[in-house]
């Protein structure tokens, strides 16, 4: 029998879900997402555009599927949706038992709506029921970007009784939104005579890109104050996010009516949760990120780092609101506009995911034309 690894198994035990931010047929095929999951309490797989991209650039693990594909005359969309939807399918199997013995909570693997439509609503939401469809797993996440077109869509989506992750959010004042059209989704699901105890969903909030973009703004100003608020915006801003997410889901009236219908919360989500600065420790955003009902979704080296001398800090998050909120407020104070910084990581993140899909999509059609000739 193998045996949990004991770093991971305590955050698990603090209530930390534990994700692999990863996913590749190779992954799948050879074992090693079970073995993870034996060993390194994985409980669910996030996936974006970016891992798919990388996973069918390595290798040949997929050149069967597309020149099969390509036999019969299926063009790129159709080839990637196949492709990257069987992986899902296929992950959603593996983890099947995580989500039945946690109710339906963990167990879950995500995958993205296409990045092209992330400023458009109605497109986003018919394509989140199509992947919903496709992949036909009830532990299936689609998920759905935080930009101002994915708020309406999310609450589309919910409605229909679909489960969501919402990803690329960086700021609190976004995350109210999403909370909010999470609620406004489940309300209508209600209305609609949906289940509300199957429809799950995660908060994806953004930790290291944060403290990446404001770093190189406390550089440029360069003083002794700026310095010393160096490395301290990202968990700041995670842990206001982890009290505006009590404030909905523990205080107010409007999800305790909910509740009694049998919603869940929607959890916070941590992720990019790799330390890009190696002046840090490379298990700062996992250690320091520790609260009941929280997912922290890793990349392999970051879950291998905790694995190895990952320590579990159960006060890093609870209470610690007024000490962030000085934070940002010393931030704001030496001149660093958060607005800006916010909407600079939206927008990367999104041109990032639509970046990749591009080349997966290029690289693809290289492939399709190939066989073709061939």
């Amino acid at each position: 029998m193998s045996e949990q690894n004991a770093n991971l198994a305590a955050l698990s035990q603090a209530g930390v879900s534990v994700w692999l931010d990863d996913l590749s047929r190779t992954r799948i095929k050879s074992g090693n997402l079970a073995e993870l999951v034996a060993t390194k309490s994985v409980v669910g797989v996030t996936t974006n555009p970016s891992i798919f991209q990388a996973a069918l650039s390595k290798g040949d693990a997929y050149d069967e599927q597309v020149n099969e594909l390509a036999a019969r005359g299926a063009d790129v969309d159709a080839t990637i949706r196949t492709v990257t939807t069987d992986d899902v399918r296929d992950a959603c199997d593996i983890l099947a038992p995580q989500y039945e013995a946690s109710g339906g909570v963990d167990g879950r693997v995500s995958i993205e709506v296409d990045p092209r439509l992330a400023h458009d609503a109605d497109k986003t939401a018919a394509q989140a029921v199509e992947l919903w469809k496709i992949v036909d797993r009830p532990n299936v996440l689609i998920k759905i970007p935080a930009t101002e077109a994915g708020i309406p869509a999310i609450a589309k989506t919910i409605a229909e009784g679909i489960s969501v992750n919402v990803t690329l959010i960086f700021s609190v004042e976004r995350y109210e939104l999403v909370m909010g059209a999470f609620l406004d989704g489940l309300e209508q699901a209600k209305t609609a005579g949906h289940d509300l105890s199957k429809i799950h969903s995660v908060a994806s909030f953004f930790v290291s890109r944060v403290d990446t973009e404001i770093d190189k703004r406390l550089d440029a100003i360069g003083s002794d104050e700026a310095k010393e608020l160096k490395g301290k915006a990202a968990l700041a801003n995670a842990r206001l996010a982890y009290a505006a997410y009590q404030k909905v889901f523990e205080d107010q009236p409007r999800f305790a009516a909910l509740k009694e219908s049998g919603a869940h919360a929607q959890r916070p989500l941590w992720a990019s949760t790799g330390v890009k600065d190696p002046a840090y420790p490379d298990t700062l955003y996992v250690g320091e990120l520790v609260a009941p009902g929280t997912v922290n979704t890793m990349p392999e080296k970051t879950m291998d780092a905790f694995a190895d001398h990952g320590e579990v800090n159960t006060s890093s998050i609870i209470g610690q609101g007024p000490a962030s909120q000085e934070i940002f407020d010393k931030l704001a104070a030496i001149g660093i506009d958060l607005t800006d910084v916010f909407l600079v990581l939206e927008n990367e993140g999104v041109e990032k995911f639509e970046a990749s899909w591009k080349e997966l999509l290029d690289a693809t059609a290289e492939q399709l034309a190939e066989k073709s000739k061939g």
